[in-house]
């Protein structure tokens, strides 16, 4: 009997060029906010994650961005983890970043924000997750991108996005839908979500 070679289907990417760009994967999008030197940056990045179960978080930046040097002189960053109504919030926070300026840089003002730590720390307002960050550390070298990380030194959860016990996840998630990004240049609205199967005794 013939067998079927498993990678007929399959198409070779060249990995000397961005693979990214050719096929889809999710992810979170979070606004970085940062303090500089005319008031706060804030750039949505979709490159974001816990680092373990402890609390550290870390993104993918560029020294080509402004949010890379304000976190190195100020050692501090938060994040805004939005709601899906509030997608258009994110695209403005990444008006300052278009090579045509075809909006005054001004209109990131207009984005609702609230501070804390008196006014050391910027988010975008009814954000479900606040994370207020220190530095911890820069690795650079990712050809010309970093890894910023940093320790969670404060952070809040809305009410009605704390998961309280083991039951009813569904329609809390349904009431209450999570953003994700679908890169490149897709996002999504989660409201039904099935429990994993976790094996049994499963211990992480």
């Amino acid at each position: 009997m013939q067998v079927k070679d498993p990678f007929i289907d399959f198409i070779s990417l060249n990995v000397k060029e961005s693979i990214w760009e050719h096929f889809y994967t999710v992810a979170p999008l979070v606004v970085i906010g940062t303090k500089e030197a005319q008031g706060f940056d804030l750039a949505p990045k979709h490159m974001a994650t816990p680092l373990g179960f402890s609390d550290f978080f870390g993104f993918v930046c560029t020294p080509r961005h402004n949010t890379y040097h304000n976190i190195k002189k100020h050692s501090r960053f938060s994040v805004s983890f939005v709601k899906p109504d509030q997608i258009l919030l994110t695209s403005l926070a990444a008006t300052p970043r278009c090579a045509v300026k075809d909006f005054p840089e001004e209109i990131t003002n207009h984005i609702p924000t609230v501070t804390l730590n008196n006014g050391a720390s910027i988010f975008v307002k009814d954000s479900y997750v606040m994370l207020d960050c220190s530095l911890y550390k820069i690795i650079d070298g990712f050809d010309d991108y970093s890894l910023i990380t940093g320790k969670v030194e404060q952070a809040m959860v809305h009410k009605d996005y704390k998961i309280v016990s083991d039951e009813g996840h569904q329609k809390q998630i349904y009431d209450h839908p999570l953003l994700a990004y679908i890169a490149q240049g897709r996002f999504a609205s989660i409201k039904e979500t099935l429990s994993y199967p976790y094996p049994k005794d499963f211990q992480r």
